[in-house]
């Protein structure tokens, strides 16, 4: 039996948490710029929800658009991360090529904060975790 929530897949320290939360802290306004003036709140959320992705997926080495799409179905951080939504592969590589200058100026961003939070090198927060949830800070 599964969880009945998507908050209860991940433990708190998990990588995924960590940038679900940096995401929603950057300042996403260059791509909001780039939709309509009077975007809802449904397209602000699919932004945040394809930025997440992609910088989660860097962190694990996995920059294909169909290797994100498929691990939407398979892997439960990116299920997480997805709001239990499944991008296609064509969506993922289209939004990454069309806010290329956006992204690499968010990935400073997000290591930026790094220090701070406590993130380790494993890519958790605290002592103590499986090192193998996250490999954003090694080189």
């Amino acid at each position: 039996m599964l969880p009945p929530s998507l908050q209860d897949w991940l433990p708190g320290g998990h990588l995924a948490r960590f940038v679900a939360e940096v995401v929603e802290a950057l300042d996403l306004v260059a791509i909001y710029a780039k939709y309509e003036a009077g975007m809802g709140g449904d397209c602000r959320r699919m932004i945040a929800m394809m930025v997440r992705l992609l910088i989660y997926g860097y962190c694990r080495g996995v920059a294909s658009s169909r290797r994100i799409e498929r691990a939407t179905y398979e892997d439960v951080a990116f299920r997480y991360l997805a709001a239990d939504q499944h991008p296609d592969h064509s969506t993922i590589a289209d939004f990454r090529q069309e806010h290329l200058a956006s992204l690499a100026q968010l990935f400073v961003q997000v290591f930026e904060v790094v220090p701070a939070s406590g993130v380790s090198e494993a890519g958790t927060r605290g002592a103590g975790r499986d090192e193998d949830q996250g490999k954003c800070l090694e080189a």
